[in-house]
């Protein structure tokens, strides 16, 4: 199965008008992501457990098949590399709790480390068992990554940091799965 390249919205702009894709459900795979990464133009890697992933500068994304067979699941998560304290989880909670009340994607919520560190991990999930039409797959993935982009924005924005995503992946080392 091959991607059609006119099929995949424009990562910068707006999306373009897409062509219809093959004629009914397919299951995607890890080749089909990497196919699509290749034609966005994004870096990636795959991970020493088998996951394949996109680095930025200040966060990684991963792009994950899990379960069986029908009740596969695709997800597309994001750890967020910038570290908070404990004292600022409130406010983060304050943060992620308004961005998933007006967004869709990702669903944000926090993680607390053994060292009292506090990261957020964004995550959109997509059933893929039974098979998807490869345009809503393709359109889902790419609005996944461009929401990701913008929710680190948005919290440096809401934080009074510097934003540090350019939009295009970083020249990190392969990411380690968390």
């Amino acid at each position: 199965m091959s991607i059609d390249p006119s099929s995949i919205p424009n990562f910068g702009g707006q999306p373009e008008p897409q062509e219809a894709g093959p004629n009914g459900p397919v299951i995607p795979d890890q080749e089909l992501v990497k196919q699509l990464l290749d034609q966005m133009e994004l870096k990636h890697v795959v991970d020493d457990e088998g996951d394949l992933a996109a680095p930025w500068e200040e966060f990684r994304t991963y792009f994950m098949f899990r379960g069986e067979e029908e009740q596969q699941v695709f997800s597309v998560r994001t750890f967020y590399d910038r570290p908070h304290t404990l004292e600022s989880k409130p406010q983060l909670l304050e943060l992620t709790d308004d961005w998933n009340r007006r967004t869709l994607w990702p669903k944000v919520y926090s993680h607390t480390n053994d060292d009292g560190s506090v990261r957020l991990i964004g995550e959109a999930q997509m059933l893929i068992g039974t098979g998807v039409s490869l345009e809503h797959f393709v359109s889902s993935t790419v609005s996944w990554v461009r929401a990701s982009i913008e929710f680190d924005k948005w919290l440096a924005e809401q934080l009074g940091l510097e934003a540090s995503i350019e939009g295009k992946p970083g020249d990190d080392e392969a990411p380690s799965a968390e």
